[in-house]
């Protein structure tokens, strides 16, 4: 028995948020913990899971937020590292009025950029079932040693390893270096939850399926999940194809974390089911729930610390089943 479900390695940082105008008409932040690993991590905490996250932040007043937030909801801290030169990395987040968003980030360097290989903890990586990463931490040569350090980790240890290419053009020196970086996750994990975007900007394919199978003649990779925002998501699994309508919102504020919460469900699945011997009706299943708590977070500022609980979920399942 593993002592973890999950471990996840990556950035953390804060976002900070639109929230309303002060009394002179200037915009007002809110400083949100944010980073999609601990999104995951956090709507898998939610969900009953043993967590850990290895990444790193300043020594500094939001490093010890960042820290504080992520033990409150449950995440094992204990390899957070902290950087006494470089600041904690932050994100001004813009949201449009369809809630989508466009990231701003000062990040030149940030301290999630400075984990080293020899913080790497071979011990922790070991006591996992599922090992998850995206590409923030591969953005720069020091942190991309380190993630490579750790997958080999977990390779040997027989993890299930799961990737996030979590595109963020701004942080890489150009297009060219993300896309080898992405090809380099797309050739070590078993688990890949990819956007629309993304994957038509990977393959140059604008069908969604296309785009599955331009990655399927290149890498073998069991369970491929696109999510298509507003449109909902796919599973390709073997050969079946299964897509899941949205669970749309009239109050849908922003869509921060909507993806990572989706991500952490579909892990939350596999922990419970394995990744043998899934049916349409089981990747149904997986696909619904991960939507419907997609859509529960899209109505909250936010998402580490405000990740909807089982019962939320299950509520909305219920109730649109009787619409």
């Amino acid at each position: 028995m593993k002592k973890y479900d999950v471990v996840a390695l990556g950035e953390l940082l804060i976002d900070f948020t639109e929230n309303g105008k002060s009394n002179q008409g200037n915009p007002l932040f809110e400083a949100n913990p944010g980073g999609a690993p601990c999104n995951v991590l956090a709507m898998l905490t939610k969900l009953g899971h043993k967590t850990a996250f290895i990444g790193k932040v300043g020594e500094d007043f939001f490093g010890e937020q960042l820290r504080d937030a992520i033990t409150e909801v449950g995440i094992d801290a204990s390899r957070l590292c902290t950087d006494k030169e470089i600041h904690t990395t932050l994100a001004m987040v813009h949201t449009y009025p369809d809630g989508d968003r466009d990231f701003s980030f000062y990040r030149n360097p940030g301290a999630d950029m400075m984990l080293n290989k020899e913080e790497i903890c071979e011990e922790l990586i070991k006591e996992t079932k599922i090992f998850h990463f995206g590409t923030l931490s591969m953005t720069h040569e020091g942190v991309r040693e380190a993630t490579k350090e750790a997958i080999r980790i977990a390779e040997e240890s027989g993890a299930i390893i799961s990737f996030d290419p979590n595109l963020r053009p701004p942080l890489w020196n150009s297009l060219d270096e993300a896309k080898e970086q992405v090809l380099y996750g797309l050739g070590h994990c078993q688990i890949l939850k990819i956007s629309d975007n993304e994957i038509q900007w990977l393959t140059g394919e604008e069908d969604y399926t296309a785009g599955v199978n331009w990655i399927r003649e290149r890498y073998q990779i069991p369970l491929i999940l696109v999510s298509m925002g507003k449109e909902g998501s796919r599973a390709y699994y073997n050969g079946s194809i299964v897509e899941v309508k949205p669970f749309l919102q009239k109050n849908t504020i922003e869509t921060t974390g909507a993806g990572d919460t989706f991500c952490g469900c579909v892990l939350h699945y596999i922990c419970e089911h394995g990744m043998e011997d899934l049916k349409e009706e089981n990747l149904k299943d997986m696909l619904t729930f991960a939507n419907a708590a997609a859509s529960v977070i899209t109505t909250r500022k936010g998402a580490l610390r405000v990740m909807p609980t089982r019962e939320e979920i299950q509520n909305l399942l219920v109730e649109r089943a009787a619409e």
